[in-house]
């Protein structure tokens, strides 16, 4: 599906089961402020029939920061929200921050919308249709800066699951979708739907009674004069590093894999 229009895009949902009770669900991470890729996303999550749509964290680090927010949030209690560690970098800034947008985006955030960022959780639970209840986090359901990838060893997975009683667990922050078992519980990494690494478009999930990895592929020429008018001074730069071209998950994994503990 190609880009949509900046006007709010309207998500048909199923009738509401509240947080509880076999819901189905449509899973974003790391958005990083990459509106119209939420945009596509949003378009075929209007066709997913889902119940809510749970965004896990990274929302809003990136150069359209604030129209990405008030999009999600122009869909009200629609949205499951849990904090990344990009939102938390946003009300409480980083010495040395990891991407030059951090700070930029900070600054062009309203007091409430820090606000609304401090106050989201880091973990979410509920109970998904066919899953049964599942845990909702970024990066793991203890931290949201560490690192456990669809090749690390059960051991890793061992620790960062920990005394987790949840069957499925659901996470984002390495930005590359996979679904595995990992001692016996299942891990759903739905991928990014603003930074890909692996395959271009915008990454995404839907959960229940199965799991089901999707992607939403955008113009990516339309998208660039799009996120040029966020105002993003770098926009050039971030446009050839993060849509022009995709990283594949190959490079991801070389970059990401000693941080998960491994040797060598």
């Amino acid at each position: 599906m190609g880009y949509v229009s900046p006007a709010r895009t309207p998500v048909p949902l199923r009738p509401g089961t509240g947080h509880s009770g076999g819901m189905r669900v449509a899973v974003l991470s790391d958005i990083h402020g990459h509106l119209p890729a939420l945009d596509a996303a949003l378009a075929d999550v209007a066709d997913a029939a889902v119940d809510r749509i749970v965004v896990t964290g990274d929302i809003a680090a990136g150069p359209m920061p604030v129209p990405v927010l008030e999009r999600l949030l122009g869909l009200g209690d629609q949205v499951v929200w849990v904090r990344g560690n990009g939102d938390r970098e946003l009300f409480e800034p980083t010495p040395d921050p990891p991407d030059p947008v951090v700070p930029w985006a900070a600054a062009q955030l309203t007091e409430a919308l820090r606000d609304h960022l401090a106050s989201l959780p880091l973990t979410v639970t509920f109970d998904v249709d066919g899953l049964g209840p599942t845990l909702f986090c970024h990066a793991t359901p203890r931290n949201d800066t560490e690192v456990a990838l669809v090749d690390s060893a059960l051991s890793r997975w061992a620790e960062v699951l920990a005394d987790r009683p949840e069957q499925t667990v659901v996470l984002g922050h390495t930005h590359m979708p996979f679904a595995r078992l990992a001692n016996r519980t299942l891990v759903v990494n739905p991928g990014s739907v603003g930074m890909p690494y692996g395959r271009s478009g915008a990454h995404w999930a839907v959960l229940g009674p199965g799991v089901e990895l999707r992607r939403s592929p955008y113009d990516v020429e339309a998208a660039c004069a799009v996120l040029r008018t966020g105002g993003y001074p770098g926009i050039e730069e971030w446009l050839d590093a993060y849509v022009r071209q995709t990283y594949g998950d190959d490079e991801a994994l070389a970059v990401f894999g000693p941080r998960d503990g491994r040797e060598g």
